[in-house]
Order: structure tokens, then C-alpha cells, then sequence
């Protein structure tokens, strides 16, 4: 059977620093990985490696059995990332973000951001939002979105623990559905512990 996404032999430094080497695994469809590690274990380079943002100092990412950098218009449309900073438009309104994002689904907007907790806020400018409203903008994708590989680069940051296990629950139900789901977080994920798998990147060999 095809992998959808394959991690092989990936090596990467960093300033002369191994963060990881000989990193091989995979990522199927209903599969949910979450990355752990310290300040500076490389999380947030192995995700934009993932994405194809990057490339290893070795080793080689593949989709659904091709390398990553020949199949990259296939990929991207199966593909949502969201990094760390939100990245959304300050001067749009949460609904106009969205809608720059999605403009095909102009009337599930709505619904979408009061999934994401803001409800009556969908017409504020993203500019007067605080940090974790301007976070839940770009998180409301994950309910308007047809990627099939979730990328999430600490999805959970200024979130509270209500906006957390309402997060949870839709990457639940993503990977039900046969989606996938790669993120990096420092909280426990409420009601997914058992069914997530675990990557600890430790300064060199990683294990899964």
C-alpha cells in the first residue's frame, strides 16, 4: 500500500547543530502524529520540511509514493498549513479573511467562525481581534477546508481550554473521515490520547 506522506533517512542541521538524523516514518490516511520536543529540537523545521517550505540536508519527503519537490501542485492542493503566526490580514475583517481563503463558500463563513468561538465577531476588523481571536481566524479553516493533510505548527497557542477541546474534537473527526493530521503542541490533546502516535525529536535520532 501507498504512504500518503513519507519521512525518509531526513537529516537537518541547523548553525552547525544536528537537530535530527536517519528520521524515517509515515503518515497514512486516518493517521494523527503529534511532534514533541524542546525549544530548538526542530519541530517547526520539520513541518516546513513536511510542506515542502524546506529542504533536508538529507533524506527525501514523498507523496503518495513521489518525492515531494515533483509533485508539489498535487500536494499543495491536498494540503493545509498553518504556522505558527497565523497568517491572515490585518486589515480584513475575520469574514473577509476567510472568504480570501475559501471564496467559494462564501455562506458556511458564518459557521465556520462561530465554530472557531467567534461568534459576532465576524465582521471586526482582524486589527482589533486579541491574539488568540486573530488565532481562531486562521484555525476556522480546519471546518471549511477539503485538504486532506492537516500541517499545524502549535495550533493550541492563546487558545483557551474550551477553544482547545473544540479543536480537538474537529481533528478528531478529520482523521475519522480518513483525513491526516501533523501537529506541534505542548498541551495533551483532550480525548485523543490514545489515538494519537507521538514523534520526540531529542537533538538527533528521533523516536516515533
Amino acid at each position: 500500500m501507498t504512504m500518503m506522506l513519507e519521512a525518509r533517512d531526513l537529516y537537518c542541521e541547523r548553525d552547525e547543530r544536528t537537530l535530527f538524523r536517519g528520521l524515517s516514518f509515515t503518515v497514512d490516511a486516518g493517521e494523527w502524529v503529534q511532534v514533541t520536543g524542546g525549544n530548538g529540537a526542530g519541530k517547526t523545521t520539520l513541518l516546513r520540511l513536511l510542506t515542502g517550505l524546506a529542504r533536508p540536508d538529507g533524506g527525501e519527503v514523498y507523496w503518495q509514493g513521489e518525492p515531494l519537490r515533483r509533485v508539489r501542485d498535487s500536494f499543495h492542493r491536498s494540503l493545509l498549513w498553518i504556522g505558527h503566526q497565523p497568517g491572515i490580514k490585518s486589515r480584513l475583517t475575520a469574514r473577509e479573511n476567510l472568504h480570501f481563503f475559501h471564496p467559494g463558500d462564501g455562506a458556511r463563513l458564518p459557521e465556520a467562525l462561530a465554530q472557531a468561538g467567534l461568534a459576532g465577531f465576524e465582521d471586526v476588523p482582524v486589527a482589533r481581534l486579541s491574539a488568540g481571536q486573530q488565532r481562531r481566524v486562521a484555525l476556522a479553516r480546519l471546518w471549511l477546508t477539503r485538504a486532506a493533510l492537516w500541517v499545524l505548527d502549535e495550533p493550541f497557542t492563546a487558545i483557551d481550554v474550551n477553544g482547545v477541546a473544540r479543536l480537538t474534537r474537529r481533528m478528531a473527526a478529520h482523521t475519522a473521515q480518513g483525513g491526516m493530521v501533523i501537529l506541534t503542541t505542548h498541551q495533551p490533546l483532550p480525548g485523543a490520547a490514545d489515538t494519537v502516535r507521538r514523534l520526540a525529536l531529542t537533538g538527533g535520532e528521533a523516536g516515533l
